[in-house]
């Protein structure tokens, strides 16, 4: 519940006042490395999949006015630029971020591709700084994982959208392919952290972020969060066998 005490930081329980704190010293620390890193996790499939995203999303080319998204926990601008790419920059995208490291490597990233339409807001996902309806879309690429109260957060999400409004997450989830999910077990908890050391030098921020996929909630049952918060028509989309899921829903 949104007014419990402790929550998860990978495989231990903290007192929920501190994990944010905890998660953004990790996302410090691997910002400049952040989207090589999961280049070289995902074998580039984490591109697949935020191209999903986007193909769902479906943002429209023109129109009366810009189509406004809000990408959280988005900071270094990936699922944003792709937004505006595919609207021919009719949308306006707002990537609101808790982490500074993360949007200082976003803005840098939109200034050398000269992208317009795309601003960035230090912005905590359980207490957005935005009217309510303000937005026709939210997106978050994995990052709910890491919100220490997931259910504030999905409320928030619904509280900000406009009536019609979508909401779209992707992130890590339960591989439902037999044999699949013990090589993928493996993978992750041994070869990631490795990846970590090697490449970015930081073992235990990865090792974090393997443990927090462990532990968020599979796919009915975060359907079932993103249903408690208000949000109808709700449904997923695995892919890659489950390592990541697509779960879609609308604010009616």
């Amino acid at each position: 519940m949104s007014d419990r005490s402790t929550a998860y930081f990978g495989f231990r329980t903290v007192d929920v006042a501190e994990k944010q704190d905890m998660v953004d010293e990790v996302f410090h620390r691997v910002a400049r490395r952040y989207d090589l890193m999961n280049d070289l996790m995902s074998g580039g499939l984490h591109r697949l999949w935020k191209d999903a995203l986007v193909s769902r999303l479906a943002p429209p080319r023109s129109g009366r006015r810009p189509f406004r998204v809000v990408d959280v926990a988005g900071g270094t601008g990936d699922v944003a630029f792709r937004i505006v790419d595919r609207s021919a920059g009719h949308a306006q995208v707002t990537v609101a971020d808790i982490n500074g490291s993360m949007l200082q490597v976003g803005r840098e990233r939109a200034e050398a591709r000269r992208v317009q339409g795309v601003d960035f807001v230090e912005a905590n996902a359980e207490a957005l700084p935005f009217e309510d309806g303000r937005f026709d879309a939210y997106t978050i690429a994995f990052g709910i994982r890491n919100v220490p109260r997931i259910d504030v957060a999905l409320k928030e999400a619904f509280r900000v959208l406009r009536p019609g409004g979508r909401f779209l997450c992707l992130e890590f989830s339960a591989v439902d392919v037999p044999f699949m999910d013990k090589v993928y077990e493996a993978y992750s908890m041994h070869v990631i952290p490795a990846m970590g050391r090697a490449v970015a030098k930081d073992e235990d921020s990865y090792r974090y972020l393997v443990e927090s996929i462990r532990r968020f909630p599979n796919q009915e049952r975060f359907k079932a969060m993103i249903e408690a918060a208000g949000f109808s028509r709700v449904g997923y989309t695995n892919l890659t066998g489950g390592v990541a899921a697509l779960h879609v829903g609308v604010k009616i």
